[in-house]
């Protein structure tokens, strides 16, 4: 007889079954579900970490506070940094701006702002949003 996964059986006494608490009498954990009659411990809404002395702990972890959105904020470059940056017939794209130290990552989204008009001539933009503003100056 060879050995393998499916003929192993679990060592008899190895596992006990799960204990359901507060289905009735009959159960055997009816009325007060193993909790005892009355006290903080008995009510609900009581964590069992509070019930095991541990709330002060608990008050001296600081909570993370406010929101953290799952979409990437942009990088954000002003036309005005381009203008002063770039030549004529150059690429405007995320790994020149790294290039260039204008972003911190090229992972990040890259977005093109501001009012002025785009003075440099021939440029190339590949991989980059951009304002509506800026794209009127561009065209």
């Amino acid at each position: 007889m060879s050995l393998a996964l499916n003929i192993i059986k679990k060592s008899k006494g190895g596992t006990q079954k799960k204990k359901r608490v507060g289905r009735g009498n009959a159960s055997g954990h009816g009325t007060y579900s193993t909790r005892g009659m009355k006290g903080q411990r008995a009510r609900s809404g009581v964590s069992g970490l509070k019930r095991m002395g541990m709330k002060k702990q608990l008050l001296q972890i600081p909570k993370n506070r406010g929101f953290k959105s799952l979409q990437p904020k942009n990088q954000v470059i002003s036309i005005k940094t381009i203008n002063e940056r770039y030549k004529d017939n150059e690429i405007v794209s995320p790994e020149t701006l790294k290039e260039k130290d204008l972003i911190k990552s090229i992972d990040l989204p890259v977005k093109i702002l501001g009012k002025e008009s785009l003075t440099v001539k021939g440029l190339k933009f590949e991989k980059v949003k951009m304002s509506a503003s800026v794209k009127g100056t561009i065209k």
